[in-house]
């Protein structure tokens, strides 16, 4: 493990801990959850693991079959290297987050996106049957749907989550904010590379729709129910049906400053 993902890992699960203990002190009632899912594990992949585990298990996907895949993923730190950064992302851009341990325990979006990963690293290694189940499981339980195939980087924030979809050939680089009911698309039957590209620091609003194999360029931001039909350059707002560029952004990285409101030019 290199020395900067073991110390950005470590940080944030000792927060959870923390977080966790301290609850438990306020709050006894939660002590089978939090024991659960937290204090009874000493490393960030391990809880995540469990977590996901019985979130996600079902009759088609029983539990000890899918603690084996789930840990055998988790061996590589990536998963749990981009799982912090996610956290540190949410409890920066996101108002409803104080603590490190609410995005773990609670949000499903931040649960989606690594339960995602999990199905990613499957689909890579030639289980893409077994990937494809587990896309199932996730878009039943917590109602996002990303395929297994797509290309999602770390620092992000899926605020709420219900309601996005992320394509098969799909790419989200690091540092994007995603709201809730966003979709990543195709458009037609078209097969291949059919899906959008979104770069760094990019914010999408709440509804948005960015449809075909188009490029949202860094630090972009797409404004709320719009229809993106059409590439985005670098810093530039848009919006509408079908959206049109409207400003530019003030922000090197809108996907950190969370400010959806704009001035049009």
């Amino acid at each position: 493990m290199r020395p900067n993902r073991e110390k950005s890992i470590a940080f944030v699960w000792q927060n959870i801990v923390s977080e966790s203990q301290s609850m438990l002190e306020r709050e006894p009632i939660l002590q089978p959850f939090l024991q659960d899912t937290v204090l009874d594990h000493k490393t960030m992949a391990q809880g995540l693991g469990y977590h996901l585990v019985a979130k996600l298990c079902h009759s088609g996907l029983p539990k000890a079959q899918l603690k084996t895949l789930v840990e055998d993923v988790l061996r590589d730190d990536q998963i749990a290297y981009s799982a912090s950064r996610d956290i540190q992302a949410t409890l920066d851009r996101d108002s409803a987050c104080n603590a490190y341990s609410t995005p773990f325990l609670y949000f499903k979006g931040f649960l989606a996106v690594q339960a995602y990963r999990i199905a990613h690293a499957l689909w890579h290694s030639g289980n893409t049957t077994t990937a494809l189940l587990l896309q199932h499981s996730i878009s039943t339980k917590f109602g996002v749907d990303i395929h297994p195939a797509a290309v999602i980087g770390s620092g992000i924030l899926m605020d709420h989550g219900t309601g996005v979809v992320i394509g098969e050939t799909a790419v989200v680089d690091d540092c994007v904010s995603i709201m809730q009911s966003v979709t990543l698309g195709g458009t037609g039957k078209q097969s291949g590379d059919r899906h959008p590209k979104i770069r760094k620091g990019v914010l999408l609003g709440p509804g948005a729709k960015i449809l075909g194999n188009i490029e949202v360029g860094a630090g972009a931001m797409v404004a709320a129910s719009s229809v993106v039909l059409e590439s985005v350059p670098a810093k530039a707002i848009v919006a509408g049906v079908p959206a049109t560029v409207v400003g530019e952004s003030q922000t090197k990285e809108p996907s950190k400053a969370m400010n959806h409101y704009f001035q049009p030019c």
